[in-house]
């Protein structure tokens, strides 16, 4: 278990209609629903689905606990060859053609291990009121007192936002990863820290201006997986997806400095949904 944040995980599929020759039901649909089940006794902590947009992929879970275990354990659920639930007996073995479980028609295409964190370029309240004395402020104004003293009430309230993440009941959903580049002449990590700092808060600021239409978290995948971080956005719109990447990549921080992975986009499902989506209910 991490000293802080939690873990994440986020896990994509495709259905492999090549083994499959009829809708999925039964036993099937049952173990289907029961691994994409957010208020089961087995799930963790909290849990997002999701049917994907585009070919690379038809659903994708994203979880998160403190236990990495009970993250990987839906996948696993999911993966299973026997299409038993977890309080079946050896003797329930299911009949023809539903043997080979979800497992059997079930292909994972792409995942990420990460964790919750709070960044490094939080604003401490020091430096907050510092950066508004930089953009103008008066250092002597009641109004900057103000402002700060709002900043210091907020800032344990979004710390534990950063670390312990709701999934917000949002219909968009956007997922890529990302690096600071280490190319020469631009090295992300050869810059001094007070000018990494000044340039995420610019970027902070781009994503400010779409507060109460989107919703994002960071996790670290630095020592967990291939890229360094996960970005996960929740949009009230899909259009607010496009509209703040957009925007955000004129920032200097994305400009000069960030490389992408791939982009998935998802719309919040149920198990259910997901399947009559896919044609295969």
């Amino acid at each position: 278990m991490p000293e802080t944040g939690k873990h994440v995980g986020h896990y994509l599929y495709q259905f492999d209609r090549s083994r499959m020759t009829s809708p999925i039901a039964g036993r099937l649909r049952d173990q289907f629903v029961a691994a994409l089940d957010a208020g089961g006794a087995s799930a963790p902590e909290r849990l997002g689905v999701y049917w994907i947009a585009g070919h690379r992929a038809d659903f994708g879970i994203m979880a998160i606990d403190d236990d990495p275990a009970k993250i990987d354990a839906v996948h696993q659920r999911l993966m299973a060859p026997d299409g038993r639930s977890d309080n079946s007996t050896s003797d329930d073995v299911p009949t023809a053609p539903e043997r080979t479980g979800l497992g059997g028609i079930l292909t994972p295409t792409w995942s990420f291990v990460s964790m919750s964190e709070i960044s490094e370029y939080v604003l401490s309240p020091e430096d907050y009121r510092t950066k508004l004395i930089r953009e103008g402020a008066d250092p002597d104004s009641p109004q900057l007192n103000a402002r700060v003293s709002g900043y210091e009430r907020r800032l344990p309230m979004m710390n534990a936002g950063r670390l312990c993440p709701e999934i917000p009941d949002w219909p968009a959903a956007c997922f890529y990863p990302m690096n600071k580049i280490r190319d020469p002449g631009a090295n992300w990590f050869t810059e001094p820290f007070s000018a990494r700092q000044s340039m995420m808060s610019e970027h902070a600021a781009s994503g400010i201006e779409f507060a109460g239409r989107v919703t994002q978290l960071i996790s670290v995948g630095v020592g967990f997986d291939d890229w360094e971080w996960m970005v996960t956005l929740w949009a009230r719109n899909p259009q607010y997806l496009k509209d703040i990447v957009y925007r955000m990549r004129f920032d200097i921080a994305s400009a000069k400095y960030a490389q992408f992975g791939p982009f998935y986009t998802g719309y919040k499902a149920t198990a259910d949904e997901i399947l009559e989506h896919c044609r295969l209910k």
